[in-house]
């Protein structure tokens, strides 16, 4: 048996492969264009395996899929391939829109052809899931419920407006086509492997090496903080007994404010790792410029997944964290071969300090 995933070079996607291969029998087929959040660095412990296989491709590229589909005939398709991070999104939205939107129609395509041709044993056994984000929903205040499946969508930046796209694709795909597909919504992932645009890997490489810790705006805007490998666990038992055309909320149940959360990593930093001469990496905080329609508040509600799948996470933030940090200290290797002069350039440019 097999399956393929979309974006397995990823941050969550390369997780997800590294977790499948060890935990399952199952061979992967792994799609991903490598762009610069695509790294072969994540998967390089899998070299020589013969039940991983890399395709260098673009979900939008339909006929490449079809010729993939046919030669290995999937039993799943996991897409994780997206644009990903708001910042970018401000920035340059085009390519949110190529890759999420276009993008993803082209893979619905893709499969829909495939899928149609299965045998019928095969067809009712095949599924379709799509790994979306919380933040189609739009932003909450600090006192509103978290959000759940039956939230409507408000997505306030081009990156949450491509993947809002994206998911009304694969339910249309699946109410007028009856693709047997699968959605997972998930909140703020952090880990392993995880590109250093984001907060928190950002907050780790620069407090090691001694550069601001930027903070937009007043560091109040608050996130639930959900582990990757509790995510990747969330997304095989979805595939395995989720009901079909059916949307799950995946969560941490852990809401903390940006701001806490750079000062837990301080903390462990100054624990495992303490500064050369003295002094506290929290001394590196500075605060800048928010960003342009800066949603407030995520928050999850878990519930459906836990009652339908018997699935929660496993990890706590302050468990998941110090994981993390750990994992960081350990692999600078890694953390080196991605920091390009390019991701050095945009950093730069993304956190002016406010003056």
């Amino acid at each position: 048996m097999t399956i393929l995933v979309s974006g397995g070079a990823g941050f969550i996607g390369g997780n997800f492969v590294l977790d499948w291969i060890e935990l399952q029998e199952e061979t992967v087929i792994n799609l991903d264009r490598l762009t610069y959040a695509g790294n072969l660095d994540t998967l390089k412990g899998l070299k020589g395996n013969n039940r991983h296989i890399f395709a260098h491709g673009d979900i939008g590229d339909r006929e490449f899929v079809r010729e993939l589909l046919a030669m290995h005939r999937p039993r799943a398709v996991i897409n994780f391939a997206a644009e990903s991070h708001v910042d970018r999104s401000i920035h340059g939205p085009g390519d949110f829109i190529q890759t999420n939107v276009v993008g993803t129609f082209n893979l619905l395509e893709a499969v829909r052809g495939y899928w149609d041709g299965l045998p019928d044993d095969e067809k009712q056994a095949f599924r379709f899931l799509h790994v979306s984000t919380d933040e189609v929903y739009g932003t909450l205040s600090k006192d509103d419920a978290p959000f759940n499946e039956l939230n409507r969508y408000e997505p306030n930046s081009p990156y949450s407006a491509s993947k809002a796209a994206s998911d009304h694709l694969v339910r249309a795909w699946h109410h007028t086509y009856g693709l047997p597909v699968l959605t997972t919504n998930c909140s703020n992932n952090y880990g392993p492997y995880h590109f250093p645009e984001k907060l928190i890997p950002l907050v780790i490489l620069n407090a090691l090496s001694g550069k601001t810790l930027p903070i937009y705006g007043d560091g109040q805007q608050i996130r639930d903080w959900l582990y990757v490998r509790d995510h990747c666990s969330a997304i095989r038992r979805v595939l395995e007994a989720g009901t079909l055309g059916e949307t799950y909320n995946v969560g941490g149940w852990n809401e903390k404010p940006n701001l806490d959360v750079v000062h837990a990593i301080c903390a462990i930093l100054d624990e495992l790792r303490p500064k050369t001469g003295g002094g506290k990496y929290s001394d590196q905080i500075t605060f800048v410029k928010d960003r342009p329609g800066h949603d407030r508040r995520y928050a999850i509600d878990a519930g459906k997944i836990e009652r339908e799948l018997g699935w929660k996470p496993q990890e706590t933030f302050e468990t998941g964290i110090r994981k993390t940090v750990e994992w960081y200290l350990a692999n600078q290797d890694w953390v080196g071969n991605v920091t390009s002069g390019a991701y050095r350039e945009w950093v730069g440019k993304q956190y002016e300090v406010q003056s």
